[in-house]
């Protein structure tokens, strides 16, 4: 009963979204959110010359913050990471990328949890090429005991740092805070300033942050973030502020908050504004899909800013939610987001794989026509390679040749104590679950020994209930799962759950993958 009504709930949503305008009067052309599908939060975005480049939080995952690229705001292309290999003095919380481009140079300031101290601080990276990678400069900023969410920006041939403050410090109310850079961007030379403090008794729920600051005539305008950005208690929303100094004084918006939730997008905030050649302003941020909600993470969304010519000050085109569907930036037509299908018996297959930064980075490469995953971890989950979930509806499915001594499962992985997943050994499926670290098989069948190829197959319904099932070569599939199973318990506050393949056993064994694919519905 409980997965019928979960699916009449996502229906119902679904509608609501379909009910919206499927074409605008006349020809204008339309794009629809999410503009970059699955779990990318915090984006930040600029525009240089023709193109313009995304990156955004990677959390727990590897390689650190997901770059994209794109020539008109609604068509994105993932070209790398910022870091393949993390920065050492790094450990994980990956967020709150920001990017900055100045005389030629990239740059990046970045969140980071510290090794030493396991405190969140701000890192600077930077690189000619961002196609290749960017070199880290270490540690730029810390603050108190927390300092996160980084924008830098240029006022007359200065350099400006701002950042949220004091958001894990007793007793003191998170501000925004800003301070001088050096000129080349990778040092703090002045002393801190404050630019905004967060109200407890208002929408902002005495938080503020994810700050992004525009010049537009005389004032500078911020839009930031406030309440609670995260997992499925949250309630984030947008409010705007503007001050004819950087350093202030700053007066927030009479009609806070600009932008809140709906059915269609949950929980929006923390983007950064970019204007389009023909000077028009775009917001991109995050929200949660309203029927896949956490199991797909927060999305990369886009939303257009206008003015109000009497009032100087900005509204959302479409009202206080996110749109469905919108004009779009420029003259391309939307492309679908493509399904996935690598046969490793072919030359190309340059899969975006991610991974969890706090095990040891996996060792893995195809030969001999099959992706060989090693196994180097000791605990009940093995290795894990994984993909981002783009919507939560799809069919995942990969080609194994089983062995005796390890067992090879597509799984979902949300950490190395929350797994699900579905494993072939020589003549056993083996259906498992790990839950809070505790680790149980859920169904097991014997397959003949001499199967050469097993097929395992995952079916997903909005991201939180599964079927496995799992079929001989060219014969019909075989449903294991006598019901669906529920997931909710895998997606991990800040970050959605991945998709992807495990191995465990016999240690330094691999897989013998031929081919996975991913199709959405």
């Amino acid at each position: 009963m409980r997965f019928i009504c979960a699916i009449l709930v996502a229906l119902s949503t679904t509608l609501h979204c379909v009910a919206q305008p499927t074409q605008p009067p006349g020809t204008t052309l339309t794009y629809r959110n999410p503009v970059i599908a699955g779990d990318f939060a915090d984006p930040s975005v600029i525009r240089v010359g023709n193109a313009y480049y995304a990156v955004g939080t990677s959390s727990e995952w590897g390689p650190a913050y997901p770059i994209y690229t794109s020539t008109d705001l609604v068509n994105w292309t993932h070209v790398g990471s910022v870091f393949n290999t993390i920065p050492d003095w790094t450990m994980g919380s990956f967020w709150a990328p920001e990017l900055f481009f100045r005389n030629g140079t990239f740059y990046v300031y970045y969140t980071a949890r510290r090794k030493s101290d396991k405190h969140s601080y701000i890192g600077v990276a930077s690189t000619r090429d961002i196609r290749q990678g960017f070199t880290d400069h270490g540690l730029l900023l810390e603050w108190t005991t927390e300092a996160i969410d980084a924008f830098v920006l240029e006022e007359d041939g200065k350099l400006y740092i701002t950042w949220k403050a004091y958001g894990l410090d007793k007793g003191k109310d998170i501000e925004i805070l800003g301070a001088e850079l050096a000129a080349d961007g990778l040092k703090v030379t002045g002393k801190a300033f404050s630019m905004l403090k967060a109200e407890r008794n208002n929408w902002e729920g005495g938080g503020a942050e994810g700050q992004a600051i525009v010049k537009r005539g005389r004032y500078y305008y911020m839009t930031y973030s406030g309440n609670s950005c995260c997992g499925a208690g949250c309630n984030y929303q947008v409010g705007v502020a503007r001050a004819e100094k950087l350093q202030g004084p700053w007066v927030k918006h009479t009609g806070n908050p600009v932008l809140v939730s709906d059915q269609t997008w949950k929980c929006p905030g923390h983007g950064t504004i970019v204007t389009t050649p023909d000077n028009r302003y775009f917001y991109l941020h995050h929200a949660y899909n309203g029927v896949d909600f956490t199991q797909t993470g927060r999305q990369g969304v886009l939303s257009e800013l206008v003015w109000d010519d009497k009032t100087q000050w900005p509204t959302f085109r479409y009202g206080t939610t996110t749109p469905a569907q919108a004009e779009s930036p420029g003259k391309t037509k939307q492309q679908q987001q493509p399904d996935l299908t690598a046969n490793f018996g072919e030359k190309s297959n340059d899969i975006p794989w991610v991974w969890d930064v706090s095990s040891p980075k996996p060792v893995f490469s195809v030969h001999d026509n099959q992706l060989h995953l090693t196994n180097t971890q000791s605990g009940p989950m093995g290795s894990f390679l994984g993909l981002v979930i783009k919507k939560g509806t799809y069919t995942f499915a990969a080609d194994v040749t089983p062995q005796a001594d390890v067992l090879q499962s597509i799984c979902l992985y949300g950490d190395a104590s929350n797994a699900l997943g579905l494993g072939v050994r020589k003549g056993l499926l083996e259906l498992w679950q790990i839950k809070d670290g505790t680790r149980t098989v859920l169904e097991s069948k014997s397959i003949p020994d001499d199967v050469p190829s097993v097929n395992v197959q995952l079916i997903s319904r909005f991201g939180q209930f599964y079927e496995f099932s799992w079929k001989p070569k060219e014969a019909q599939p075989q449903l294991l799962t006598k019901t669906p199973l529920d997931g909710s318990y895998l997606p991990r506050w800040d970050r959605a759950p991945r998709i992807g393949i495990s191995v465990s056993g016999a240690a330094n064994s691999s897989s013998t993958i031929r081919s996975v694919e991913m199709k959405y519905e």
